[in-house]
């Protein structure tokens, strides 16, 4: 029965956060066999670790996105390592038609998205992945705190900080309405 529960859980966990996790993958790479394969490779990794999660520790949500970008963080470890490799793993099962047009219906989808994320190239990396996990992800500034091992306070000075710096570099980037979220 217990097996049973956790795997009530955990897809109650996997589709409540494909959608987020995928997203966040396509802000970050415009190729639909990278985000489907950094997509697949959280969510082994959550279900791995699924009994390890701590709910005293922060969210779900904050902590599916923390293997997030601990995922990211390896692909793109791994990627500037191995730049000329021509297949990326052998063996790999190739995307259908239809699930590569869903794919790159959600990069375009995410295309300002990627933008933003480039302009955030200014910011220092701490105050870039608050940004991107309250503004962009849409996690509350408790949760990105959980993420990030950073308090609550810190969180929210931080993002307040980056927004000011990115309307005075960058006029047209637009606040997302995450400011009353992100006080929850």
């Amino acid at each position: 029965m217990a097996g049973e529960d956790a795997a009530a859980d955990f897809e109650r966990l996997y589709r409540a956060n494909i959608a987020a996790v995928t997203a966040y993958f396509a802000r970050r790479s415009a190729d639909p066999q990278t985000v489907a394969d950094l997509t697949a490779d959280t969510f082994v990794e959550v279900i791995t670790c699924f009994g390890t999660f701590d709910p005293r520790k922060g969210t779900a949500r904050a902590w599916v996105f923390g293997i997030a970008r601990r995922i990211y963080a390896a692909h793109c470890e791994a990627y500037s390592r191995q730049q000329a490799r021509v297949l990326r793993l052998a063996g790999r099962r190739e995307l259908d038609a239809d699930q590569v047009g869903e794919l790159v219906d959600r990069i375009d989808a995410e295309r300002e998205g990627r933008a933003l994320v480039s302009e955030l190239a200014m910011l220092p990396a701490l105050d870039r992945a608050v940004v991107e996990l309250v503004d962009i992800a849409g996690l509350r500034t408790k949760e990105a705190a959980s993420v990030l091992g950073l308090s609550g306070g810190a969180v929210r000075m931080r993002l307040m900080r980056a927004r000011a710096r990115l309307r005075k570099a960058t006029p047209t980037v637009k606040q997302t309405g995450s400011q009353t979220r992100g006080n929850a």
